[in-house]
């Protein structure tokens, strides 16, 4: 959707989230703006489709708010998604910009692979395991653009979810019978300080549940998920803060681990 297509309330809160953006000063909650979620939609969609229009190419989604303990940390109560670019992908072990960021959290999960289109209304998780080719370790860098992480469900939708950022690991692997992503156990550590612990359960019970559900919504928005695309599928434990100087390294049984160092700030 383009800003034309906005209401002047839904073009209002666009802007405001986009001159945080420019600023690097964060705003307002812009749930005063919204409707519901299908308008908070249409506002992440106008600025995917700027930044597609100045260069930036897309490379996935992002499931969010798909932890009970995530849920509970920002005060929402349902998942939501977002679209990942690829000026947001950093190298495995690579250093990501805190000057590109206002207020960075990281979060630990499991990134999916597509190696299929998911064009269902209702996928199994049978549908997933098929589609996919390859899972592996991943860091999340989120970064709401809300003053003081003060959001309900319609700011972060509006906001791309909160994305920011995002590492997969190195060491991919194929998503057959043996790898049960449910029971895998995660640890994160901050300069190697553990900060961070969960299980693959904690995301909407299984990182692949999480993926049908998003394949479901996605589908049902009519931009449904397709062969080679990225799939953040949600947090397997808390959100830490991030500040310039840390390093963070994530482990998940199964899968490795993926880590990421944080440049200074200017």
């Amino acid at each position: 959707m383009t800003t034309t297509a906005l209401s002047a309330a839904l073009l209002t809160a666009h802007r405001r989230l986009g001159a945080a953006r420019a600023s690097k000063t964060p705003c307002a909650p812009v749930r005063d703006l919204l409707d519901d979620a299908g308008s908070a939609y249409a506002v992440q969609s106008a600025w995917v489709a700027e930044r597609r229009d100045a260069g930036a190419i897309v490379t996935g989604r992002k499931i969010g708010l798909t932890s009970p303990v995530v849920q509970a940390q920002l005060g929402v109560d349902s998942p939501d998604f977002g679209v990942l670019l690829d000026e947001m992908a950093v190298p495995a072990g690579g250093s990501a910009d805190t000057t590109l960021l206002l207020q960075p959290r990281i979060e630990a999960e499991v990134a999916f692979v597509l190696g299929a289109d998911l064009n269902l209304a209702a996928p199994t998780d049978a549908d997933v395991v098929k589609a996919t080719d390859s899972v592996t370790a991943a860091l999340e860098i989120v970064d709401s653009r809300i003053a003081g992480w003060d959001i309900a469900l319609l700011d972060t939708v509006a906001d791309n979810a909160s994305a920011g950022m995002y590492v997969l690991g190195s060491t991919p692997r194929s998503l057959g019978p043996g790898l049960d992503l449910a029971s895998c156990t995660m640890t994160m550590r901050r300069n190697g300080t553990a900060v961070s612990a969960g299980l693959g359960s904690a995301c909407l019970g299984s990182p692949v549940r999480a993926v049908a559900w998003l394949a479901a919504t996605a589908y049902a928005l009519g931009a449904p998920l397709r062969a080679g695309d990225v799939v953040l599928s949600g947090a397997l434990g808390p959100m830490v803060d991030v500040h310039a100087g840390d390093q963070f390294e994530a482990e998940v049984d199964e899968l490795g681990a993926v880590s990421v160092t944080f440049g200074s700030t200017t």
